[in-house]
């Protein structure tokens, strides 16, 4: 879901044409600019103000809403009030190898600061369940205030600062998938969700998502298939990641960017359902960040779970973050990759001068110099060209000395989701 919204933009640029760029600006001209100034406490500044992206790394919150107004009550029925539903922090990395993909578990314990409120007044800084931090920021009712103080916590809780920010409503999803023709999915096993909460059932095998499917297979939580017997958020998180996962690769598929067509509508359809900070919200800051992306292989688009476990308090059950999550966000932070990717290995050089002169303990060494014990004034013919073949010596007439080329070791296979097809 989340990562089409930034993926979709590379579309648009592969075509360059004046009637791509006029679909472009009239798609993010329905963006709804949220602008934080002021209320959150770490902001990155731009290093070029004509490409705030350019050469740096990218902390992406996308943050998902379980707002239940107009359609959106349509989906999951009518309930007051405003609260976060998927989090998640995207990593892009400085110099664009690879993506990673963090989901915040929403019912985490964790200490949430101190926010601005619409009214002007502060919140108190207490500790609750993660997506509180939505709810609290709100006022009940401020997406803008509630934004604000959700990345405050993911600041304060990950040691990562937040760069850039983007909030997606559930019905935004269903335009999205429909408009690059759904999302192929290859399930392990049948899936069957419970109708009181989400009206899907699927077969075993390939599977033709299209919006509304995809919406409630990104919000069952119960049924059969798919770890849905747990009832648990962290199955729905995998199966959520598996989703985004099959969507950018259909995404960056020939199938999606070959058509223009396709891509205008997965343009219009993306970011009419976003309110996003001014960079995001920026045709020509997006621009740069969606070109910058184009050549990253797909195998180095990483999610990542956050090491969990069972806990209570105050008599109420959620979740603590394992000791190893500390690791993964400080190498997040430090814009290190994490161990599945693979990068690009350049080519070793060869040992000798670049300019092919001799160096001081070359074999052939200088003119003046001793030719080597057992060879006289001249030099021994058998050994001076194209290197001695019983020896093996490589060694070229100029007196630069190669060594072979390493070989690149191959890479391990790519282990996809449950649920990604191949």
């Amino acid at each position: 879901m989340f990562r089409s919204v930034t993926m979709g933009l590379v579309g648009v640029m592969a075509f360059g044409s004046a009637a791509a760029a006029t679909a472009y600006h009239n798609a993010i001209s329905q963006i709804e600019v949220q602008d934080l100034d002021g209320l959150v406490t770490e902001v990155v500044e731009p290093k070029d103000p004509s490409d705030p992206f350019k050469d740096q790394a990218v902390n992406l919150l996308l943050m998902g809403t379980d707002i239940r107004d107009g359609t959106n009550a349509d989906i999951g029925g009518t309930v007051s009030g405003m609260r976060s539903d998927t989090t998640m922090l995207v990593h892009i990395s400085a110099d664009r190898q690879w993506i990673e993909i963090v989901s915040l578990p929403r019912d985490t314990f964790v200490d949430i600061p101190s926010c601005k409120l619409p009214d002007g007044s502060q919140s108190q800084p207490y500790r609750d369940k993660f997506n509180a931090s939505f709810t609290v920021g709100s006022g009940g009712t401020d997406m803008k205030y509630a934004a604000a103080c959700t990345i405050n916590t993911v600041n304060a809780i990950t040691g990562v600062t937040v760069t850039n920010h983007a909030v997606v409503k559930m019905n935004g999803v269903i335009d999205v998938v429909d408009a690059i023709g759904g999302v192929k999915m290859c399930l392990p096993e049948a899936l069957h969700g419970n109708p009181k909460s989400a009206r899907i059932d699927l077969p075993a095998g390939e599977n033709l998502l299209d919006g509304k499917t995809a919406i409630q297979f990104l919000r069952v939580r119960k049924g059969t298939g798919m770890g849905l017997e747990m009832g648990s958020d962290l199955t729905r998180i995998e199966r959520q990641q598996a989703f985004i996962n099959a969507t950018f690769r259909q995404i960056l598929s020939a199938e999606t960017l070959a058509d223009p067509t396709k891509t205008f509508r997965l343009i219009n359809a993306a970011l009419g359902s976003l309110s996003a900070d001014p960079a995001i919200a920026n045709p020509g800051s997006v621009a740069g960040l969606a070109w910058s992306l184009r050549e990253i292989e797909k195998r180095n688009i990483i999610m990542t779970k956050v090491p969990v476990y069972d806990t209570e308090e105050g008599g109420v059950g959620g979740l603590g973050w394992g000791p190893e999550a500390a690791e993964i966000f400080a190498r997040m932070a430090a814009d290190q990759p994490p161990e599945e990717v693979v990068l690009d290995t350049p080519e070793p050089a060869a040992s000798g001068s670049p300019s092919g002169e001799a160096q001081e303990g070359d074999a052939a060494g200088d003119a003046g110099g001793d030719a080597g014990e057992g060879a006289d004034a001249g030099g021994d013919a058998e050994g001076t060209e194209g290197g001695d073949a019983e020896t093996g010596d490589t060694s070229e007439a100029d007196g630069t000395a190669t060594e072979p080329a390493t070989p690149k070791p191959s890479p391990s296979p790519e282990v996809l989701l449950d649920g990604v097809c191949a």
